[in-house]
């Protein structure tokens, strides 16, 4: 019988046929070599750079060429890599808003929305963020063509929403609106009222107000038409004092934060 293959034999024949991940169960399956050789392997190749463990039992090949920042992009092994969580997501916040071209505030990790309390994940000098949503499922997504299959991206207008409701991933009020005057170019205003019952209402009041702020009011009309149906009530731009601020009536909103739109 021929000898088994050594495990960097393995991984080649791996990237060979295209696939850049795996789990150290398929590593023992298809070996068929014990626990604590697979374990040995592994630990040898994550040393010599050529594999990286984002998250315990789940591993990248990593080409050659990307040797010196430790990972191949986030994109190469996201939706393998949530699958193996068993969680649905979608990729979110800045991260989805570069794919859709609005790339001037590129982010320093890669954003992802999931339904559950996730810690990030780093791969090589790659950071992996999460953050949680309970309509993660629901939210509008398409599916992103990679360069190793495909994965789920937030659209223009779930990208929109997501930035509001999550400030500080999206690097807070004035970056979301300098990102929201570039992603603006792809969203659909009719989208966005068909999204706006999946989402709270002070998130509609907010991102219509900031479309407003960077001269989109017009993308902003149609929302503005459907929340005049809910009866909002006055909230403020940024959670905290708003105290002796004049209301903004077409959101209900007091503008408690001066935005600094980075054009």
């Amino acid at each position: 019988m021929p000898s088994r293959p050594v495990m960097s034999r393995w991984v080649e024949q791996l990237q060979s046929r295209g696939r850049y991940t795996f789990t150290r169960a398929q590593v023992e399956a298809e070996t068929a070599r014990s626990f604590v050789a697979v374990q040995t392997a592994l630990r040898r190749l994550k040393e010599q750079g050529r594999i990286v463990s984002p998250r315990r039992g789940f591993y990248v090949v990593v080409p050659p060429e990307y040797r010196a920042s430790g990972s191949p992009p986030a994109s190469w092994f996201i939706d393998e890599l949530m699958r193996y969580l068993g969680q649905p997501y979608y990729v979110a916040l800045l991260s989805a808003a570069a794919f859709h071209g609005a790339a001037h505030q590129q982010p320093m990790v890669f954003q992802v929305m999931t339904d559950k309390p996730t810690r990030e994940m780093k791969a090589g000098k790659l950071a992996i963020q999460f953050s949680m949503s309970s309509y993660v499922e629901q939210m509008p997504v398409i599916e992103k063509q990679t360069e190793t299959g495909t994965m789920r991206v937030a659209t223009p207008e779930t990208t929109a929403f997501d930035l509001v409701r999550y400030q500080v991933g999206a690097g807070h009020l004035s970056n979301a609106a300098t990102v929201l005057l570039e992603l603006s170019e792809s969203i659909d205003p009719q989208a966005l009222v068909r999204i706006a019952p999946l989402v709270r209402l002070p998130d509609v009041q907010r991102l219509g107000f900031l479309l407003d702020k960077v001269g989109k009011g017009d993308i902003a009309e149609p929302l503005a038409t459907w929340l005049k149906t809910r009866r909002p009530r006055p909230i403020p731009l940024r959670p905290g004092e708003s105290a002796n601020i004049q209301i903004d009536k077409r959101w209900h909103l007091l503008p408690n934060e001066k935005l600094e739109v980075d054009l």
